[in-house]
C-alpha cells in the first residue's frame, strides 16, 4: 500500500525532522501514530500524500512517487488535516462539487455518517464549530471509500459522544482493501481503535507493533506495590501503580498505550528492545 523509503526531511534552516526513515504500511490495517508535539507528525503525513518533499528518500503509494501527485494516486488517497479550511458550502453542495473526483463515492453512506455524527446536510460548514467542520470532513473522508484515509488529530473538537460515534464508525469501514492511518496526541481517543502502533520518536519510527505482538511482549497492570517485579517503567496513580513488565506468563493484557507512550519518549532503552526484538524473544 504505502512505502516510505530513507525518507530524510527539514523544514528550511530548521533540523532534521527525519533521518533515513522506513516504513512500510499494508492494507487491512488501522494505524495510530504517536508522538510528542514537534516530533513530525503532521509532516510525515503530508510527506506520504506529497504535500511535503523529502530532501532524500521517496514515499509510494501502490509503486507511485507521491510526490508528483498523479490523478490516479490523489483519486484513491483521503486526507484530512488538523487545520480545517472548508469552503462557505453546505454538505450537500460540498458533495456535488468534489464526489466526483473519488470514483469509489458512496452518496448514501455520506448522508448515513452525517447522521450518525449529528451534522446538518444543508448547513454552510464555514459558518459551523470546528467540531462540526470536522465531522463533515470526516464523513465525506469515509464515504469516499478511498483505499488509503490518513487522518490528523481527527477527534481535536469532538465532544464526547462524536468520539464515541467516531471510532464506531472507523471500525464499521475497516476492509481488508483499506489502510486508515490516524494521528494524535489524545492517546485514549484510539483504545480498542487501532490494531498497529507506530510510534515517532527522535527523527525515526522506534515502534511499529501491531497490538497483539505488543501484549504478547509486555505486560500491564495495576499493582499495590512493584517491590519484587521486574517493573520496566510504572506511574503513580490513585489505584497504586500503573506498571509494564515483560511478558514472561504468556497471558493477554490491556495494552495501556499511554503508559506505554510515556515510558518510549521518556527514553526506556530497555522497553524498546524487547518491542523490537524477533516474536520469540524475550
Amino acid at each position: 500500500m504505502l512505502e516510505i523509503n530513507n525518507l530524510s526531511f527539514s523544514y528550511p534552516r530548521k533540523p532534521l525532522l527525519f533521518e533515513d526513515l522506513n516504513l512500510a504500511l499494508g492494507d487491512g490495517h488501522i494505524y495510530g501514530l504517536l508522538g510528542k508535539n514537534g516530533a513530525g507528525k503532521s509532516t510525515l503525513l503530508k510527506n506520504m500524500i506529497g504535500l511535503a518533499f523529502p530532501s532524500r528518500g521517496n514515499c509510494l503509494f501502490n509503486g507511485i512517487d507521491v510526490s508528483g501527485r498523479p490523478v490516479r494516486m490523489l483519486e484513491d488517497i483521503f486526507f484530512i488535516a488538523e487545520d480545517l479550511f472548508v469552503p462557505s458550502l453546505t454538505p450537500v453542495q460540498f458533495l456535488g462539487n468534489t464526489a466526483g473526483f473519488y470514483p469509489n463515492f458512496n452518496q448514501d453512506s455520506f448522508y448515513g455518517y452525517l447522521k450518525a455524527l449529528d451534522v446538518d446536510p444543508e448547513g454552510q460548514m464555514s459558518r459551523q464549530s470546528y467540531g462540526q467542520q470536522k465531522k463533515a470532513m470526516i464523513a465525506f473522508g469515509l464515504a469516499s471509500n478511498a483505499s488509503l484515509l490518513i487522518m490528523d488529530e481527527p477527534t481535536n473538537g469532538l465532544d464526547i459522544p462524536s468520539k464515541v460515534q467516531f471510532r464506531k464508525l472507523i471500525a464499521s469501514v475497516q476492509t481488508e482493501s483499506r489502510c486508515i492511518v490516524i494521528s494524535t496526541h489524545q492517546v485514549r481517543d484510539l483504545n480498542s481503535l487501532i490494531d498497529t502502533l507506530l510510534v515517532l520518536h527522535d527523527r525515526e519510527i522506534v515502534v511499529n507493533r501491531s497490538m497483539d505482538e505488543i501484549t504478547e511482549k509486555l505486560s500491564f497492570g495495576i499493582y499495590p506495590d512493584t517491590f519484587d517485579l521486574p517493573v520496566l517503567y510504572e506511574e503513580e496513580n490513585i489505584q497504586g501503580k500503573s506498571a509494564i513488565l515483560p511478558n514472561t506468563t504468556g497471558e493477554f493484557s490491556k495494552v495501556d498505550m499511554e503508559l506505554l507512550f510515556n515510558a518510549i519518549i521518556n527514553g526506556n532503552e530497555a522497553l524498546l528492545e524487547i518491542l523490537k526484538a524477533p516474536q520469540n524473544e524475550l
